[in-house]
């Protein structure tokens, strides 16, 4: 890729912005700052949050664990993105290790490395929320406004440019199985269609945190401490007093002989669906109903790769312009699932793809060649699916126990169907269910035999996921969730979330618009709060 494409961000971090960015990796003494606000994350919440607040005039500290990459940065290439701009170098897992979890870790959070789908939430999730959460003000009417307003700010529109032929494939099987594709809107402007956006956007077409919600606050006197893991809260007598952190190198290990006290009137928490549970939880935040870190949501992913006559080239080009909601919400009460397809790069692909030795040589020599579908299927929203729960490990760091329970691989299986059929509506030679078990099928017929008959079982089915909700929901009641409907922890006043954990149940859609749109309101009646 170009180094030398313009690099705004990176320029004004070296410059106008330098005395207020802190790399915790150069950090070579302790430190205590205040301010009105100390927002953990800078992803979707965090990021929304801090352009809300610093433009209505309160002083804001931003924390990050990860480190401060900009477009000079983003070279494209598997093998440096992944460590320098995803938890655990895109390696992060399940507590058995069933499902792969991948979740950005830089500042701007995953909105750096996604794929820039941005769907609203769906009416069904919204209901289902009023209905068993009573969160009565979360109306597609009443949350249409703030949608709107990130669409505008974020350049939120749908793809104007033609489907590359990855999910021109998803489009076409879906006409001739007479189901309704939809296109994607995307938060892009000026897209390069590159095909690489998991891996940072060199161009800055991306309208991620990074290049537009962080810079805003940076422009209204925000501070960023980046490298920094955020270790406990300090409370008591139901008020946060202040926030201990410790710097990290730039090997990702944490410095605990340096440590880092912030002190604020109040704190907004937007470490992910992870890491926000695991912060309450070193903290010894109050949990009378033991509900922080329970109930997170997944959206597990199994996929089918199809082998096409015709090269399919699925790293180029809009990695998602494309999706299918017809499974979303059976009517039978099973788990419904999202059909959409994945940028196909060989890192990953090479990870997901079954089989070993001779074999998994002859699949990746064949990659340009692959339809790749993906199924998310929608946890949460029975009895059956109860998602799962963030624990601390014996160094508090997080892990997410996940049961992967007989009602979820119902869902799985039938989803395995659904993309089979789709790909051979569209002339696939082969369809191989991504499972360790399968073998590549011919025929239709043969397909959903050998699917019905494949063991479903962890590490078995090959499930990994890039959607973490859940850990810290918002309900009406503290019975019913760790935070009020304005985004207030229910025991401590002066706390807020807003990130993705605060979701009752996962989506059955994308997250990151939502994500934008409750942060936005909750942040502009936290401001309302705090200003006069």
């Amino acid at each position: 890729m170009n180094n030398h494409l313009p690099d705004p961000i990176g320029d004004a971090f070296a410059g106008k912005w330098k005395a207020r960015h802190i790399d915790g990796a150069a950090l070579e003494t302790d430190l205590t700052l205040e301010a009105d606000v100390v927002i953990v994350g800078t992803g979707a919440g965090g990021g929304t949050t801090a352009e809300r607040l610093s433009q209505a005039g309160l002083s804001v500290i931003l924390l990050e664990e990860g480190g401060l990459r900009t477009s000079r940065d983003f070279q494209l290439k598997e093998q440096l993105s992944y460590p320098a701009l995803y938890q655990e170098s895109a390696g992060r897992k399940t507590m058995d290790h069933g499902i792969g979890i991948l979740q950005g870790r830089t500042v701007g959070g995953s909105t750096v490395v996604n794929w820039t789908t941005s769907i609203r939430t769906p009416e069904n999730t919204l209901k289902h929320w009023r209905e068993h959460f009573g969160l009565g003000a979360l109306t597609p009417e009443a949350l249409a406004p703030w949608f709107e307003q990130r669409e505008e700010r974020l350049s939120i529109a749908a793809w104007p440019t033609p489907p590359n032929r990855h999910n021109a494939l998803l489009r076409d099987g879906a006409y001739k199985l007479a189901l309704e594709p939809v296109t994607i809107h995307r938060n892009v402007k000026g897209c390069w269609n590159l095909g690489y956006c998991g891996m940072g956007c060199p161009t800055n077409a991306k309208q991620s945190m990074l290049v537009t919600t962080i810079p805003a606050a940076m422009d209204h006197g925000a501070r960023l401490l980046s490298h920094m893991w955020a270790e406990r809260l300090e409370h008591a007598k139901g008020r946060v007093s202040a926030l201990i952190a410790h710097p990290i190198d730039a090997r990702g290990q944490v410095r605990r002989e340096r440590s880092v006290r912030l002190q604020a009137r109040h704190y907004v928490l937007a470490g992910g669906a992870i890491g926000t549970p695991a912060l309450l939880l070193r903290s010894d935040a109050p949990d009378p109903y033991a509900l922080t870190g329970a109930r997170t949501f997944l959206h597990p992913v199994v996929a089918s790769a199809a082998l096409m006559a015709e090269p399919v080239d699925a790293f180029s080009g809009a990695p998602q312009s494309i999706y299918v909601d017809d499974y979303l919400w059976p009517k039978d009460g099973g788990m419904g699932f999202k059909l959409e397809v994945p940028p196909v790069h060989p890192l990953i692909a090479s990870v997901v793809m079954s089989d070993y030795g001779q074999a998994h040589r002859h699949y990746m020599r064949q990659m340009n060649h692959w339809y790749v579908a993906i199924a998310l299927l929608r946890d949460g929203f029975d009895e059956q699916s109860q998602g799962g729960r963030v624990v601390l490990d014996s160094h508090g760091d997080p892990q997410l126990d996940y049961p992967l329970t007989d009602y979820l691989w119902a869902g799985a299986r039938r989803a395995y169907h659904a993309m089979a059929d789709l790909q051979f509506a569209v002339g696939a030679k082969t369809v191989l269910p991504v499972h360790l078990d399968a073998t590549a099928l011919r025929r239709v017929g043969d397909a959903h035999s050998a699917i019905d008959a494949l063991p479903m079982k962890a590490r078995r089915a090959k499930v990994v996921s890039a959607h973490v909700m859940g850990g810290a929901g918002m309900s009406a009641t503290e019975q019913g969730g760790v935070v009020r409907p304005d985004g207030v922890h229910y025991q401590l006043e002066n706390l807020s979330v807003h990130d993705g954990s605060i979701l009752p149940t996962s989506l059955g859609a994308n997250p990151q618009l939502t994500i934008y749109g409750l942060s936005a309101m909750l942040s502009a009646q936290l401001a309302q709060r705090l200003t006069p």
